[in-house]
């Protein structure tokens, strides 16, 4: 028996192919981009209800499609399709209003994304509750992001046998697949040791290498780091959007407000250029070790 949202995909597939006389492939991607809808609302919702879905949840959803990476030419490609669905779902009288009227596409160029400030991330990071079994590693975990300046693909794939706490550097596998090692802080390492007796009580269920585990002993997904960063937003009433990048991005303003070199900077991002067309020299790990020291807040 199908369920009412594989109905509405069905009905929804034939309006774009005989309604909209769109091409296989794109009935395709507008069926995928819907599939990306379903479980953010599966993850805020245990049934998927995309027919009461709100304008601020879809703000939210858009929030976290770019905190997935998603280009902004895509975001607005998805935000598209999901403006015809609930057209559709408007005409079929399913729904009463399109909750995507107010929702703005982004601007296709560069735009800057919010930063923290020292206080505001220390605020963050005293909301969280360590009584929790949680709390712990969700500090560590934060305090490493910070720290080191990570995408949250990275962070969540972080493993235990990265970690060289002797030299005091991480390694990374970033985009591409490019190895890059980053200088880890004293405050990161502390919180990490803190959490690994958290770690161990998962006993048999522990992923015997993945450091940051669910209660499972699986790694953690990329869409629960969003939920712990804003809730702990909401906890304090930050207002800022912000999302696991927010923490990347003040991790480079900080150090470059604070005086690091931008080479430096841009090697423990693990960017391939400072722009675009000027590729710059490989820099020792020493250099980049001092340069952690010298001007991260954390050290």
């Amino acid at each position: 028996m199908k369920s009412k949202w594989d109905q509405t995909k069905i009905d929804f597939k034939n309006f774009l192919k005989l309604e909209r006389s769109l091409s296989p492939n794109s009935v395709d991607a507008y069926l995928s981009d819907l599939e990306k809808l379903k479980q953010f609302s599966e993850m805020i919702n245990p049934v998927p209800e995309l027919e009461n879905m709100t304008h601020h949840q879809l703000t939210d959803f858009i929030i976290w499609i770019n905190d997935l990476g998603v280009s902004a030419r895509t975001q607005s490609r998805i935000i598209s399709g999901i403006r015809t669905f609930y057209r559709y779902l408007l005409l079929e009288e399913i729904v009463d209003a399109d909750p995507t009227e107010l929702v703005e596409s982004p601007k296709i160029g560069r735009k800057l994304p919010e930063v923290l400030t020292i206080e505001e991330i220390d605020s963050l990071l005293a909301a969280i509750d360590l009584s929790k079994a949680e709390g712990q590693r969700n500090k560590a975990m934060l305090e490493t992001f910070y720290s080191c300046g990570l995408r949250v693909s990275e962070l969540v794939n972080f493993r235990l046998s990265d970690m060289h706490i002797d030299s005091g550097f991480i390694k990374i596998l970033g985009k591409g697949s490019k190895e890059r090692l980053v200088p880890i802080s004293p405050r990161a390492i502390k919180e990490i040791n803190l959490y690994m007796p958290d770690r161990h009580k998962l006993l048999d269920k522990i992923n015997k290498d993945i450091l940051f585990l669910n209660n499972r002993g699986n790694k953690l997904s990329r869409i629960m780091v969003f939920i712990i960063i804003k809730d702990l937003a909401e906890k304090i009433g930050l207002k800022k959007i912000i999302s696991p990048h927010t923490f990347r991005h003040s991790f480079a303003s900080h150090l470059v407000d604070g005086g690091a070199d931008l080479r430096a900077v841009q090697e423990m991002l693990g960017h391939e250029s400072i722009i675009t067309t000027e590729i710059y020299t490989h820099l020792d790990r020493e250099y980049l070790r001092d340069a952690i020291i010298r001007f991260h807040p954390r050290s």
